[in-house]
């Protein structure tokens, strides 16, 4: 059964509680905290269009970053507050707290179409522990709750599952926003019965972050595109050289078990045939977890089957861009989780941008439904400027994953259930 959405619940002059997910990338200048991408917050404003428009009184919860339990100056919400009244352009409230009888006071002011944005949720320790306490103080700001961020429903927190619970005790509505319904709609329903061919797309670096993933998927896909230092450790286990590259040598025999598992069920697998190599060099210095820090040189196409014992993977090749282009070409649906490189250094993106490109060829001229599970494919998206071109961008990144896993999420099934 599908899950209850905003659009089915009467909430003129009504307090909604929102969740949403603004733990947006920011950084400090000229002594200010500067937000460096709005993504997160522009896919609310639907939502909250919605609600304006049909006179609720809108209470925004969110966390940013991680404060562990303690105000923290630069993670606070406040010029979250700024940005998204001049994109919504209406006054947005800010509260000062999330929780008290403060914050209650500016509730209980708010008029219909009126918006007030909570300060961080996670300055309370209580948050991430579920608190009942803390979820109590929360719910006592809403009459109806509402989750529109589901790049945080994989966490049973206080703001994504205590107050739902505390609030549907008292006979109020739970539901998802008109994000959360997106993120469900193409994540779960499109890809229950994909049209096909149906062609997934996996990179970034861990094998062990999706191997229950590519399981899955493995039992509905016709063709599976390896990139990313993933890609290596299926080549280890193909007992091909990789160098230096960054590899899991210890789920070599998972790498095996997805390839024979593709064989049996007549999966097209493809993994890199050449590569972009770089020769690290350690540069004496060292990055806030200690670790050393090595300069990317003499960057170059390696066409050999083996990668050089002082060299390092970094990018698909131009061959293997060509031949994964190919097979996304004749795709009608098309998932796409982590990048095929270090895209983030221009010298090493050639590979995900042409990943990117052919996603969105198929998307037009093949009228293919293409699906960016969230994290870096949408970052990688958002650089090369195609973003707008792709038929769904998840919010989610380890969101996406859980649920591409199989997993309920704790904030979804925290929510009632359609009428």
């Amino acid at each position: 059964m599908g899950k209850l959405i905003i659009k089915d619940v009467e909430v003129s002059g009504k307090r909604v509680l929102m969740r949403v997910d603004y733990n947006v990338p920011m950084a400090a200048q000229n002594g200010q905290m500067v937000i460096n991408d709005s993504t997160r917050i522009k896919e609310t404003l639907p939502t909250l269009r919605h609600l304006i428009d049909r006179g609720a009184k809108v209470v925004l919860m969110a966390h940013l970053g991680r404060p562990e339990g303690k105000r923290e100056a630069s993670m606070s919400l406040r010029p979250v507050a700024v940005m998204l009244g001049e994109m919504l352009g209406l006054p947005v409230q800010f509260a000062d707290d999330c929780i008290g009888e403060a914050v209650e006071k500016q509730v209980a002011s708010l008029k219909n179409g009126e918006i007030l944005l909570l300060e961080n949720v996670r300055f309370y320790g209580e948050e991430e522990s579920n608190d009942s306490g803390f979820s109590e103080k929360l719910a006592v700001l809403g009459d109806i709750f509402a989750n529109d961020a589901f790049g945080a429903a994989h966490r049973a927190h206080a703001s994504t599952v205590g107050v739902a619970t505390v609030i549907a005790k008292r006979g109020g509505a739970c539901c998802g926003g008109l994000l959360m319904e997106r993120e469900l709609q193409f994540l779960g329903d499109e890809l229950e019965n994909p049209e096909r061919p149906f062609v997934v797309i996996l990179g970034g670096a861990k094998v062990s972050d999706k191997i229950k993933v590519i399981d899955r998927l493995l039992e509905k896909a016709d063709v599976f595109l390896i990139g990313g230092a993933m890609a290596y450790t299926f080549k280890l286990a193909d007992g091909i050289c990789i160098g230096k590259s960054l590899v899991e040598p210890d789920k070599t025999e998972v790498a095996n078990a997805a390839i024979i598992k593709a064989k049996q069920k007549g999966v097209t697998f493809l993994i890199p045939t050449d590569n972009v190599i770089a020769d690290p060099v350690d540069t004496g210095r060292k990055n806030r977890k200690g670790r050393a820090i090595f300069d990317l040189q003499n960057p170059r196409v390696n066409t050999a089957r083996d990668i050089p014992e002082e060299s390092e993977g970094v990018d698909i090749g131009p061959s293997t861009a060509a031949a994964f282009a190919s097979e996304i070409s004749k795709a009608k649906t098309i998932l796409w989780n982590g990048p095929m490189g270090i895209f983030e250094d221009s010298r090493f993106a050639a590979g995900t941008f042409a990943v990117a490109q052919a996603v969105v060829d198929a998307t037009k001229n093949n009228g293919a439904k293409s699906i960016i599970g969230g994290g870096d494919s949408v970052k990688a998206l958002n650089v090369a400027g195609l973003g707008s071109e792709v038929s769904f961008m998840s919010t989610g990144g380890g969101a996406s994953l859980e649920f591409l896993e199989g997993k309920e999420l704790p904030g979804v099934a925290a929510l009632g259930n359609a009428r």
